[in-house]
């Protein structure tokens, strides 16, 4: 079977009948990758479904010269599996009570509160000396929260090119911090 011949029909003409060839081939091979990597079965089959819509969606996308039809729905899967793990860790983070050990003390002294503001301060004037794209994806990510498929698909860019701006805007800051230290 010709798998990226199908995706390029899926992505040419909708053609249905070769997404249910797609479907039945990969979705019990992605939910099973899906569960060797320490998922449920009912979270492996949710992602499965989710990578093979996403393979309807983005059947265009699709560069048979870069990779593999296989290679290409597996990182499907695997990126929505580490969104679905950092959704889950955020929502644990959210709902688990606040542990008083944990809290720093109401009353920091005048030098901490001081240095706080120093470094906020300093982190707010390093963005703003980022591009426009970089301080978006930087907002997105780290303010918001937002996965990174998310900003993608928010900002109609590819996922490679929001982590990118992602990494060059935090070496960015790393370096416009260390400037004035």
């Amino acid at each position: 079977m010709e798998w990226a011949e199908l995706i390029g029909r899926v992505a040419a003409r909708g053609d249905r009948d070769a997404f249910k060839l797609l479907f039945e081939h990969f979705s019990p091979r992605v939910k099973g990758f899906l569960v060797k990597t320490g998922m449920s079965a009912d979270s492996a089959e949710e992602i499965a479904q989710n990578t093979l819509l996403a393979v309807w969606r983005k059947a265009a996308q699709f560069d048979p010269s870069s990779a593999g039809a296989a290679a290409w729905i597996f990182t499907i899967a695997r990126n929505l599996r580490i969104d679905a793990a950092r959704r889950s860790a955020r929502q644990a983070r959210i709902s688990e009570p606040a542990d008083p050990d944990d809290m720093s003390d109401a009353a920091d002294s005048p030098e901490t509160t001081l240095t706080r503001r120093d470094d906020v301060s300093r982190v707010a004037a390093a963005l703003l000396r980022l591009s426009e794209e970089q301080s978006t994806v930087i907002r997105m990510s780290f303010i918001e929260e937002q996965p990174h498929a998310d900003i993608a698909s928010a900002l109609g860019l590819p996922l490679g090119t929001v982590k990118s701006r992602i990494r060059l805007a935090m070496i960015r800051l790393r370096n416009l911090l260390e400037e004035r230290t």
